[in-house]
């Protein structure tokens, strides 16, 4: 199926053959009949992707902060390739769709294939939505016009804030798509209208749904056309559908509203407000959030959770209902904002026109009812760089997320393995990944990887909660595996895979304890080496914080931080001692009678069997400019200190003092070039099996008890 994406580093658009998604829990496949670009929202994202490195820069300086931030902790070079890398992401255009529902997932009792939906789904031949962000198109609405029910949902929402009574002014600045459906559900409300634009085909578009207008080309002030409509007193209420980087939008709407009316934002403009002109006329003023009610809640959205009717009235879902229902009764003409119809397979002309031509409205993509329904779910990628590569390891990677395009793919571009297929739900993730990296093929099943007799070896660096099944799946297929860590999230999940590896003749299961291989960590095992006692360690981790409806926090999807990333540093201690781990303790911040926070400000006390001790403060508190990680060693009258994997320094040490690198370097690729060599090659496990399972339930183990929970292991209870 073909998708129109584009570059935002590069600019460019295309229109990409991909893999067609995978159905899900929750989720709604639909082969798309129509969709509409939203001529302000679109156009803006791709002369954003147009413009030079600066003029990005200038237009996100809360990033380019961010930028700097992270240039003084991991240095220059490792923070450019990470912002060319986000920047080199493909961003999905499209968010108005109208379709035909092909499959629903498990959960979905009132969706049924054959039925007509409108969603917020992209410009592609298939999208998959989930169920609350999709809503039943009624017979006599036409896919064209539905298509439009997302875009006149943002105006509703609007429109609803603002909570117009029937006799009541209302001015409308910007009469783009949202600003012209404004108008029209407004006029619906029995509110006399004020469109304020300085377009004149818009504004004669206005006058047609019964708005008076004031035209900014020619001169006019909006302020005195509103005080002049109510006799001086003042708009009740102004809605602002415009998009500008001035703040005199907003002045101007407090000086044109009355005594203690309503201001509503819906467009993006500046937010430098007047607050004399607020304050005296005590104005209420709101920011509109897209569709309603459920929009960026994870829980409503992705876990189809709804909000109770009783409640919240009018969630995202509902509100694009409504909208149907309106365009039912024809109460809401959306056919007369249509400017343009074009093939889906001419999506390029559709978006040159959105550029050069701004009489263009609503440009509808028009879909056939054939390319839909070849579901491909497997596409080979043409030119690619690994094709001709012979060697003992072809590998197929299941999952295509920004740390494998970042950090993992690039590692394993430098070994002589054969990068044979790379699969991703979506299709679209891992087809850019092939098409970047020289990949043979893409898929969204992940199961033809491993059916694929070609391939040998398996990276697996999808969410956490799929790690331990997926390892023991490839494992039973045959197949060496390279899991991101962590390799389970329950003790359950690491019994699983130690079963599948004892049934696994031989094949090598590494995870991604990168930081054992780091150059300067195994400069300090050696200074180490020798040594008759046991060791001291202090490792401290800047984890810096996350949104706490992260999917890392999820304890049935991340299982939390601790386990998620605290596992690095429990091997890291285990690698350096050369011991296991005896007993773990572990305290959290935070938790008080009961009370629960995000696992990532806890510290775990560790000891080892050798008598080693070890402690890990990992703090999600701290500042971005402070080293992210610190580790310092106590052996036998020496100290070593591990700056965040640029500065090792020993004190003490008859032989060494100090070693800088040119850039961070936390072993990521020396570890992925061993696995490619130890496959190739053969011999034990690249990190000993005992490792990784005791590593792994000392993670689990620091989790659990930091929330205060006992668990009784090799017949011990500890707390």
């Amino acid at each position: 199926m073909k998708q129109v994406i584009q570059n935002l580093r590069s600019g460019v658009l295309e229109l990409l053959d991909i893999p067609c998604p995978q159905v899900s829990r929750g989720k709604v496949l639909i082969a798309s009949r129509c969709s509409v670009i939203s001529a302000g929202t679109e156009r803006m994202l791709v002369e954003f992707g147009k413009a030079n490195l600066i003029a990005k820069a200038r237009q996100q300086p809360d990033r380019v902060k961010q930028v700097l931030d992270k240039i003084r902790t991991d240095g220059l070079l490792p923070t450019l390739e990470a912002v060319f890398s986000k920047l080199d992401e493909p961003l999905p255009l499209g968010y108005c769709n109208a379709g035909v529902v092909l499959e629903v997932g498990a959960g979905i009792t009132d969706l049924k294939p054959g039925d007509r939906v409108a969603s917020n789904g992209g410009h592609a031949e298939i999208v998959l939505v989930p169920r609350n962000l999709c809503a039943k198109v009624p017979e006599s609405v036409p896919d064209e016009n539905a298509c439009f029910a997302v875009l006149a949902s943002i105006a509703l929402q609007g429109v609803r804030l603002l909570e117009p009574n029937l006799g009541e002014t209302v001015a409308v600045f910007g009469l783009g798509l949202v600003g012209l459906l404004t108008v029209q559900l407004l006029r619906a409300n029995g509110v006399r209208v004020l469109a304020i634009d300085m377009h004149p085909q818009r504004l004669s578009q206005a006058e047609q749904y019964g708005a008076q207008t004031v035209n900014l080309a020619a001169g006019s002030d909006p302020v005195t056309a509103a005080l002049q409509m109510t006799q001086h007193q003042g708009v009740d209420g102004v809605i602002i559908a415009a998009s500008a980087k001035e703040d005199n939008i907003v002045n101007q709407a407090a000086e044109m509203t009355r005594q203690r009316g309503r201001v509503v934002q819906v467009g993006a403009t500046r937010l430098h407000l007047n607050r004399a002109a607020f304050y005296e006329k005590e104005i209420t003023f709101q920011v509109s959030c897209s569709y309603g009610p459920g929009r960026y809640d994870a829980a409503y959205e992705q876990d189809g959770q709804d909000y109770p009717y009783g409640f919240v009235r009018w969630t995202e879902q509902r509100n694009i209902m409504s909208t149907l229902e309106l365009m039912e009764q024809q109460k809401l003409d959306v056919g007369s904002l249509i400017t343009s119809r074009i093939p889906h397979a001419e999506a390029q002309r559709a978006y040159d026109l959105v550029s050069r031509d701004r009489n263009q409205l609503g440009i509808v993509l028009q879909y056939g009812q054939t390319a839909a329904t070849q579901r491909t779910e497997y596409i080979n990628i043409p030119n690619n760089v690994h094709s001709s590569r012979v060697g003992r390891v072809t590998i197929g990677f299941v999952g295509a997320g920004s740390f494998t395009k970042g950090v993992l793919l690039p590692a394993f571009c430098h070994t002589p393995a054969k990068l044979e297929c790379i699969a991703s739900a979506s299709g679209l993730t891992a087809t850019h990944a092939a098409r970047k990296f020289g990949i043979s093929a893409s898929t969204s099943n992940y199961r033809h990887i491993l059916d694929n007799d070609r391939i040998n070896t398996v990276v697996i660096t999808t969410r956490h909660n799929q790690h331990a099944s997926m390892v023991a799946e490839a494992l039973a297929a045959g197949k060496h595996v390279f899991v991101e860590k962590p390799l389970a999230i329950d003790t359950e999940g690491i019994s699983l895979v130690r079963e599948a590896y004892s049934q696994a003749n031989q094949l090598q299961l590494a995870v991604g304890f990168n930081r054992r291989f780091a150059p300067l960590v195994r400069q300090l095992a050696s200074l180490l080496q020798g040594r008759q006692g046991p060791l001291c360690l202090i490792m401290q981790v800047n984890a810096g914080a996350i949104p706490s409806d992260h999917w890392a926090h999820d304890p049935m999807v991340g299982g939390g931080r601790i386990i998620g990333e605290g596992c690095h540093w429990l091997d890291l201690l285990t690698f350096l001692t050369g011991s296991t781990i005896a007993t773990v303790q572990s305290q959290q911040v935070g938790v008080q009678s009961g009370a629960t926070t995000c696992d990532d400000h806890i510290s775990i006390s560790l000891k080892f069997a050798d008598g080693s001790i070890g402690t890990i403060h990992y703090f999600a508190n701290g500042h971005r400019s402070y080293p992210k990680e610190k580790l310092t060693v106590y052996s036998q009258g020496k100290v070593l200190e591990l700056d965040n994997f640029r500065v090792l320094q020993g004190y003490g040490c008859s032989n060494f003092r100090k070693k800088r690198l040119f850039r961070q370097d936390k072993g990521h690729r020396a570890e992925v070039e061993a696995f490619v060599e130890r496959i190739g090659q053969g011999g034990p496990p690249l990190i000993p099996v005992n490792d990784l399972w005791h590593v792994s339930q000392a993670a689990i183990d620091a989790a659990s008890f930091a929330r205060g929970e006992t668990r009784s292991i090799n017949g011990e209870s500890r707390k």
